[in-house]
């Protein structure tokens, strides 16, 4: 019954990443093919682009780790092997969240509306804003590289195991979790809270907006409250996914008895939800990006009816 579980959770994850890779190449595309035929891209298609490429990485590097746990579950362990299968997880992921929170800063700049002085001063340099914010994110990937590596160095010495076999012993898990807290608990949370607070101040500020206009006895929407809230749609949906994300990630570290494969899958599978999902959310809120897939949908339709005219 575990086995059929199990492989069942895999299929699922594995279509949930295929998925994700192709909705992520979707943008990718879109945006690449965009900007060679005007010879500029805008600096929102800059940061959709690069988050797509970053979560394409991921899932990619997610799947192969899959692919080696499963096809070469007896492998022998070391620090080596380790490391290259912990950086580019480290790095991809690092990426996903960052550009995701500087595209959460770069909506909530533009659209949100404070008289304080610091917020007028960063609203005038957005771009400035968002590359600096990236720049200042590599020195915590620097310092969450160092405190890893230190940490395996530590820990692994000259220790051979099973990569994935020995993972239900009690040294194993206590020395996954302690990475994941690392990694996750630590450094993911920085982003997360970043991209959860730039959500609620905006907000606020269209709270304060709809204040006002009850204020000069106005009703209805305006241009500006329409701008806020089609922001807040995409944002919603990049808030909650966002967080379910970082939960899965959570509840990894969480020493219990559930702390087998049937539980990592589950908290694999809520965990890809984020960078697969907000794709597909990421695509109806751009005007550009959802008029394109609309006409790949409308292509593949008259192929379809060409071949099967009685389909339709």
């Amino acid at each position: 019954m575990d086995d059929i579980i199990q492989s069942t959770l895999m299929f699922v994850l594995i279509v949930e990443i295929i998925l994700g890779c192709f909705g992520n190449g979707f943008i990718a595309l879109v945006n690449c093919l965009d900007w060679v035929k005007r010879r500029q891209i805008s600096a929102v298609n800059q940061l959709l682009t690069a988050l797509a490429f970053s979560r394409i990485s991921l899932l990619l590097t997610v799947l192969t780790v899959i692919s080696v746990s499963v096809l070469y579950s007896d492998m022998e362990v070391t620090r080596r092997l380790i490391k290259l299968i912990n950086f580019p997880l480290l790095f991809s992921n690092h990426f996903s969240m960052w550009f995701a929170a500087c595209l959460s800063l770069f909506y909530f700049l533009k659209i949100a509306n404070f008289s304080n002085t610091i917020f007028v001063y960063l609203k005038t340099r957005v771009n400035q804003v968002v590359s600096g914010t990236l720049l200042m994110s590599l020195a915590l990937l620097f310092l969450n590289t160092l405190l890893i590596n230190s940490y395996i160095d530590a820990k692994m010495g000259g220790y051979r195991g099973y990569l994935f076999n020995d993972f239900s012993s009690n040294n194993s898990a206590e020395f996954y979790r302690v990475i994941l807290i690392i990694n996750d608990g630590i450094f993911t949370s920085i982003p997360f809270t970043f991209s959860q607070l730039t959500f609620l101040l905006l907000i606020f500020s269209l709270w304060r907006h709809h204040k006002k206009m009850q204020q000069h006895g106005r009703r209805g929407r305006d241009a500006y409250a329409n701008a806020h809230i089609k922001a807040l749609k995409t944002m919603i949906t990049h808030a909650l996914l966002c967080a379910i994300f970082f939960l899965a990630l959570l509840m990894q570290t969480w020493r219990t008895e559930l702390m087998d494969i049937i539980y990592i899958r589950l908290c694999q599978i809520a965990a890809a939800a984020f960078p697969s999902g907000h794709s597909c959310v990421l695509i109806l809120g751009n005007t550009k990006l959802r008029q394109a897939f609309l006409s790949v949908l409308w292509w593949m339709r008259c192929r379809l009816k060409n071949v099967h005219p009685k389909c339709f």
